[in-house]
This record gives structure tokens, sequence and C-alpha cells, in this order.
């Protein structure tokens, strides 16, 4: 884990990159970019480095990343800490027999997947992605890695969106997020 000093840097470091995209993906959407973030190497790395500590932290032996923007972290912390990269996907992106979970939208529904052998009974996992809004995509892999037959041990965000009040569908497993909006 990173000392609290560090961690304050990397928030404002952060905080201070992401830009603002109006009108985007429709009108009336503030789109938070965590591209420039990306773009700066060192920052970058500095966030993968805080990844990785929460996911030691935590004790989790598997690092799933939900598509699309969650496997830029998932996979580079599943390889520093050389854990097993397991991947959430859109349906028909995975080539081997999957689970599927399905979950509520404002308009609609969504599905994600995971192959059945992603993840193992009794194995601890951290769920990692970019951005909490509403919940509902985690909440659903939440459940997708528990009938799986493991344990979630964390799921970790750069960015929330607090306004939204993911994290109330989140409240029965550990949540990390660096930055809040």
């Amino acid at each position: 884990m990173m000392s609290d000093e560090l961690r304050q840097a990397l928030v404002r470091d952060v905080t201070a990159t992401i830009r603002d995209v109006p009108d985007f993906p429709k009108p009336g959407i503030l789109f938070k970019d965590i591209t420039p973030v990306l773009r700066d190497g060192p920052l970058f790395a500095r966030l993968c480095d805080h990844f990785a500590g929460l996911v030691r932290g935590s004790g989790c032996t598997v690092v799933a990343g939900i598509e699309s923007r969650g496997f830029l972290f998932a996979a580079p912390v599943a390889a520093r800490l050389e854990l097993p990269l397991a991947l959430v996907r859109k349906p028909g992106k995975l080539p081997w027999k999957t689970r599927s979970m399905s979950y509520a939208l404002e308009y609609g529904t969504d599905t994600i997947q995971m192959h059945e052998d992603a993840v193992r009974p009794g194995e601890r996992v951290a769920l990692l992605d970019d951005l909490l809004a509403t919940g509902g995509t985690m909440s659903a892999a939440v459940s997708l890695v528990r009938e799986l037959g493991a344990d979630v041990g964390l799921v970790g965000f750069a960015i929330e969106l607090g306004f939204l009040d993911g994290r109330q569908r989140l409240t029965d497993v550990p949540v990390d997020s660096l930055v809040t909006f």
C-alpha cells in the first residue's frame, strides 16, 4: 500500500491530468477522459503501482479487468504481481465456454461474460476498471465471479462519479476509488 502522502500526490496529479469532454457520448454528458493519464508514462506507472499495492494488500490471487479500459490496469497489475489475469467481456468476444450475467441499464439491459475457468472456486479476485458510474457493470461482474465460485476481495477504480451513487450497488465488497468527482 502506498503512503497517504504518495496517494494524495497521485490523486492530485491524476485529477489534474484527466480531460473533461463535454457532450460525449451524448449531449449533456461531461465525459471524464483518462487517456491523457495513459499518455503520461510515469503517471500511468504510478497509477498501476497504486492498483498493485491495493491488490497485494487485499490478498487477491487473481486480477480481473472489465472491458475495455479495465484491461489497461488489470493487465500490468497482474503481470507486475505475477498473478493470473481474468477478462470480463461483452458477449461474443470470448472464444471458449462462458458464463453470462445480465444487468439493468437506465433503458434496457446489458450483459457481460467470463470464461468458465477464468476464476476458480476459492480464489480471491480483484476487479479493476477505470470508472465507477452507476455501478451496474461492476455489480454484475461481482455476481459473475461469485457464480463461478470465487470471492471478491477488492473492486478498484481510477475515477468515481460520486453523484451517480454507484457505490451503493457494491456495499458488500471493499471498494477503492482514487479520484472522486
